[in-house]
């Protein structure tokens, strides 16, 4: 699985003109399935995300986790990280899950994510989704489970 994490101020996302997550400080992480994962990726990948440093600490560093500071989670499901960009200028979603396990893996991955931590919002799988955040840093990482 992959995660694209952000460090956000406040994030929200709105489908049909409806807001189905939103948050104030914390992560708005954009996840993806890919063809041969599975629960055991998910768990791997959540538990890093959950204690993976990216918050200031008194010093100025980065040293505190999400799960330290109390913030925010708002994931939102977004198959085109998985997109193969080598060659030619369209881009091959052949690496993604199919929809149906891509599914199945981020409604598991929620689940475990509201049973491990306070703050959990999520966008709408297979929906048209208009996604609006303030990068705070600005902070991006990129995490991926290899089991």
């Amino acid at each position: 699985m992959i995660a694209l994490l952000q460090r956000v101020s406040h994030a929200n996302v709105v489908v049909d003109g409806v807001t189905t997550g939103a948050i104030e400080a914390g992560l708005m992480v954009l996840l993806c399935a890919e063809r041969n994962d599975t629960e055991k990726h998910a768990d791997q990948l959540l538990n890093k995300l959950l204690s993976y440093r990216v918050f200031s600490d008194d010093a100025g560093k980065m040293n505190r986790s999400v799960t330290d500071v109390q913030g925010g989670l708002l994931l939102v499901p977004q198959f085109t990280l998985a997109a193969d960009t080598q060659s030619g200028t369209r881009p091959s979603f052949t690496p993604a899950a199919a929809p149906e396990l891509g599914k199945q893996l981020f409604d598991y991955f929620v689940t475990q994510a509201k049973n491990k931590h306070s703050q959990v919002e999520t966008g709408q799988f297979g929906a048209d989704m208009k996604v609006s955040l303030c990068n705070d840093g600005p902070v991006t990482f990129w995490l991926q489970s290899k089991v």
